[in-house]
């Protein structure tokens, strides 16, 4: 079977993505011709959803500042495409199921559109546990976050506030800022901001 347009790039922004996905689903090979872009053409090819996604380019080469990248993506609902080199793909893996757990759908596509074009779809669990020695041009493509899942308790999102606020962010905008990136309602971080707050003022002053 073959998915052909002349209107743009097949299954992006069309229902060619049932088609991939269907073919997926039945073991029969798929695969992209040569395009402009390694996005559009892992997207494609990993049968996660397409009708929006977010490109993350390559993630913060230290461990830290990777981490909290990720943490910072843990609400993101958009299918989500990262671009990494094959010594690093181990940690990331590892840190992409921290930050968005073992079940999360994801694909590593590798040499795409060369002789050894090679796709692996599977939990992030799966595909961090099969890594170890993947060579080549490395195409992440991660599932976002399932609609309504709320992320954190109301004590992280306390915490997330505090720290934006102590960077310089006004209150009101961090507050939105959190509730947009759990997946809440804005109230919600308000009541826990307030309890936090509460908290700390009744707590016992050890310094008398």
């Amino acid at each position: 079977m073959l998915v052909v347009t002349d209107a743009g790039m097949p299954a992006v922004s069309d229902p060619g993505f049932r088609i991939v996905r269907l073919a997926i689903d039945e073991g029969v090979p798929v695969t992209v011709l040569p395009g402009p872009s390694a996005v559009l053409t892992a997207l494609v090819l990993s049968g996660l959803p397409v009708d929006r996604f977010c490109f993350e380019g390559f993630l913060p080469r230290r461990a830290g500042e990777r981490r909290r990248r990720l943490a910072e993506l843990e609400g993101e609902k958009r299918t989500m495409v990262f671009f990494e080199a094959p010594h690093r793909l181990v940690d990331v893996l590892a840190d992409m199921v921290a930050a968005f757990g073992a079940d999360r759908p994801g694909a590593i596509c590798r040499e795409l559109t060369k002789t050894y074009e090679e796709v692996r779809r599977a939990p992030l669990g799966e595909l961090a546990h099969s890594a170890e020695g993947t060579r080549g041009e490395i195409t992440l493509v991660i599932g976002g976050a399932p609609a309504g899942q709320v992320l954190g308790t109301p004590a992280d999102w306390a915490e997330e506030v505090a720290a934006l606020i102590a960077d310089g962010e006004d209150r009101k905008a961090s507050i939105t800022h959190v509730a947009e990136r759990h997946g809440v309602q804005r109230r919600d971080v308000y009541e826990a901001v307030v309890r936090a707050k509460h908290a700390d003022d009744s707590a016992p002053d050890e310094r008398k």
